[in-house]
C-alpha cells in the first residue's frame, strides 16, 4: 500500500520584510512538486493553500508587524497539520515565510512529540526583546520552544510544542547579537557552517541523527536560504558561504534512509528574485531525495 502525501500551501508574506515570498506555493506546483513526489512511489494529494489575507489590506497591522494576521494563519496551519497527521498523511508545507513552522510543527507534534532538523542560514530564535528587525519569521524556533509573543507561544495549544534537546539547526551562519546568546544557552544543537566545514557533511547527518534518536519522527524545517545563494539566488535573506547542493542532497538521502521522516516544510523562496525558478527547481530535487529517491 502507498504511503499519502498531503501537499499544503502557505502563502505567507507577513512575517519578514521582503515581499514575493507569497508566490512560492506557486513555484514550487510549477516545478511539479506533486509529480516528483509520485514518481518515487507515493499517493500524492495537493489540498490547495491556506487562506491568507493580502498583505497591503491589513495597515492597520503594519507597526504590530501583522501579529494578529500571523496567529491566525498559523492557527489554520496548526489544525491542518494536525489533521493530516491523523489521517495518516505526510503532510508537506510550502510556502511562504518561516513564521508558517510555528503553526506547521505545532500541528504535526499535537499527538506526540518529533525530533526538528531547522536548516537555515539564521537562528529565528528572536523574541521581541531580543529582535532588530521585529519580523516574526525571526523569532519562530523561540515561540515555538516557549519564548516570545504569548499569542504565538500559546498558538493551538497553551505553552511549547517542542524542547531544546527535539531540535538540531544545520547550516547557521548569520544570528543577531542578543539571539546568539540566547541560543548559546537554550541547550537546542546548533551545527553552524565551520562546524559543516571543519568535519564534513557527513559527520555533521550522523550526530544529528544521534541526537534525535530518541524520537520516531523527523519534521524537517528547510529554509532554502540554508543553501548557498549562488545555488538558490530565489531567497529573500541571502548569506553568502551557505551549504552545497551535494552537502544538501546527501542530508536528504540519509534523512530518508531512517525511515522516519513525518513531514516537511520548505519555505522562504522568492520567484521574483529567482532565475528560471531554479530554487524551486532545486528544492523539488530536495524533496524526491528526501522521500527516497535514489541514485541507484
Amino acid at each position: 500500500m502507498k504511503k499519502t502525501i498531503q501537499i499544503i500551501g502557505v502563502p505567507i508574506d507577513l512575517g519578514q520584510s521582503q515581499r514575493g515570498v507569497d508566490l512560492g506555493p506557486g513555484a514550487l506546483r510549477y516545478a511539479e512538486l506533486a509529480a516528483r513526489l509520485t514518481r518515487v512511489g507515493y499517493e500524492v494529494y495537493d489540498i490547495g493553500n491556506i487562506s491568507v489575507p493580502v498583505r497591503d489590506s491589513l495597515t492597520e497591522e503594519r507597526q504590530v508587524k501583522y501579529l494578529p494576521s500571523i496567529r491566525k494563519v498559523c492557527e489554520s496551519v496548526y489544525h491542518a497539520a494536525r489533521e493530516a497527521v491523523e489521517a495518516g498523511a505526510i503532510p508537506v508545507f510550502i510556502g511562504g515565510d518561516h513564521s508558517m513552522s510555528i503553526g506547521t510543527i505545532g500541528g504535526v507534534s499535537h499527538l506526540e512529540p518529533v525530533g526538528v532538523i531547522w536548516i537555515d542560514a539564521h537562528g529565528d530564535f528572536n523574541t521581541p526583546e531580543s529582535t532588530i528587525s521585529g519580523n516574526i519569521h525571526g523569532m519562530s524556533l523561540a515561540a515555538l520552544l516557549g519564548d516570545g509573543h504569548a499569542d504565538l507561544v500559546n498558538l493551538g495549544r497553551p505553552g511549547a510544542k517542542i524542547s531544546a534537546k527535539d531540535v538540531v539547526m544545520i547550516g547557521v551562519r548569520e544570528l543577531d547579537p542578543m539571539e546568539r546568546k540566547r541560543l548559546q544557552e537554550s541547550g537546542v544543537t546548533v551545527f553552524t557552517m565551520r562546524d559543516i566545514d571543519e568535519r564534513g557533511m557527513s559527520a555533521i547527518i550522523r550526530e544529528t541523527l544521534e541526537k534525535l534518536q530518541h524520537r520516531s519522527r523527523l519534521h524537517i524545517s528547510l529554509d532554502m536560504d540554508g543553501l548557498d545563494p549562488q545555488v538558490v539566488p530565489g531567497v529573500g535573506t541571502t548569506s553568502p558561504g551557505g551549504i552545497t547542493y551535494r552537502e544538501a542532497q546527501l542530508l536528504m538521502e540519509v534523512i530518508a534512509d531512517t525511515g522516519r521522516l513525518a513531514s516537511l516544510d520548505i519555505v522562504e523562496i522568492n520567484p521574483i528574485l529567482d532565475h528560471r525558478n531554479e530554487t524551486a527547481r532545486i528544492a523539488v530535487e530536495l524533496a524526491a531525495s528526501l522521500f527516497g529517491k535514489r541514485i541507484l
